[in-house]
């Protein structure tokens, strides 16, 4: 199952490949709409809010979105509770990021043990489990696997600002392009495609979808 946030971001354009990936995977994808804009913040959630470029603040970015990825989790763990799957997949990066802090070891870690200790299943001796394969991986790492696996690269979406094409100096931007520079190879959702990414590729192990897991995304 493809879990996906509808939660009131800036631009449609994220939702759009979401929905994409999950087609490409045959995933069924479940669609969860809350509006984080009623509160606001972080200028993902607030227009009035300008989207920094990279590099031209101190300390935690303002597209920081409070609490986003707790949210996200406690959703996903009550889906995954109702729909008896056994793990969350999450692709937090705690390397080539922003500073946000619910990106992080310490973090999942804590909400391990909110799976442990407040669900049914966690109290019974059978916490879902939360996996967090990009944690420890540079973007060049992260870029090279889904190279490897065949991941639809083309298909993803990294910018803060959204528009047509990528605005190429957020942070989200800067950082992704800064991984495929690393890699070696031309970022595929710019318009020129790898000879490994493509729609009717036969299915690796990313491309496997385990009935038993939940990915939010």
């Amino acid at each position: 199952m493809a879990l996906t946030f509808d939660y009131g971001q800036r631009h449609r354009i994220e939702l759009e490949r979401a929905a994409a990936v999950a087609t490409h995977y045959g995933a069924e994808q479940l669609v969860v709409r809350l509006d984080a804009s009623a509160w606001g913040g972080s200028a993902l959630t607030d227009n009035s809010l300008s989207v920094p470029d990279s590099g031209s603040t101190d300390g935690i970015p303002v597209t920081y979105v409070p609490a986003r990825n707790s949210i996200f989790l406690a959703v996903a763990l009550g889906v995954a509770e109702a729909r008896d799957l056994d793990a969350i997949w999450i692709g937090v990066n705690a390397l080539d990021y922003s500073g946000y802090p619910d990106c992080r070891p310490e973090f999942i870690d804590a909400f391990r043990g909110v799976a442990a200790t407040g669900q049914k299943r966690g109290v019974e001796g059978n916490p879902i489990e939360i996996r967090t394969p990009l944690i420890s991986l540079t973007k060049a790492q992260i870029v090279e696997l889904g190279i490897a696996e065949r991941a639809p690269l083309h298909m993803t979406w990294s910018c803060y600002r959204g528009g047509d094409q990528p605005c190429g100096s957020c942070d989200a931007c800067v950082l992704r392009a800064r991984g495929f520079a690393e890699a070696g190879t031309i970022d595929p959702s710019l318009g020129v495609p790898l000879n490994t990414a493509g729609t009717d590729l036969p299915g690796t192990n990313l491309s496997q979808t385990d009935p038993n897991q939940t990915d939010p995304a």
